[in-house]
């Protein structure tokens, strides 16, 4: 990985430093795994099942495995938004955890290119 490709997943929320510790400097396993994301359900389900947190852990749990470190905060604070029973904050927070989602679509496609 270039440091300007680096650079680039920075700007999209990707930490790839913590990523290469997750994946003992696996780059060619992070990249096939990371990229594998562009097809994950778990935003639009989410959306979709606003009332369910078990899709937001998921999402969670997939972001924080693969460093997506804006939409893992995201995915936890709307989490914890529906694990209490707050989901007018969840929703507050749906268009920032989207944005961000698609922010990551976007770097793994640019990483892919």
């Amino acid at each position: 990985m270039t440091n300007d490709q680096t650079a680039m997943l920075a700007r999209y929320g990707i930490d790839y430093a913590e990523a290469m510790e997750r994946f003992c400097g696996n780059e060619s396993l992070f990249a096939r795994i990371a990229v594998k994301y562009l097809d994950d359900p778990h935003v639009d389900a989410l959306e979709a099942a606003m009332a369910s947190g078990d899709e937001a852990h998921s999402l969670k749990g997939v972001a924080g495995n693969l460093s997506f470190v804006r939409l893992y905060d995201l995915a936890a604070r709307v989490t914890d938004a529906l694990r209490a029973n707050d989901i007018d904050s969840a929703r507050t927070l749906m268009p920032g955890l989207r944005e961000s989602h698609v922010a990551v679509l976007e770097a793994l496609t640019n990483l892919e290119e």
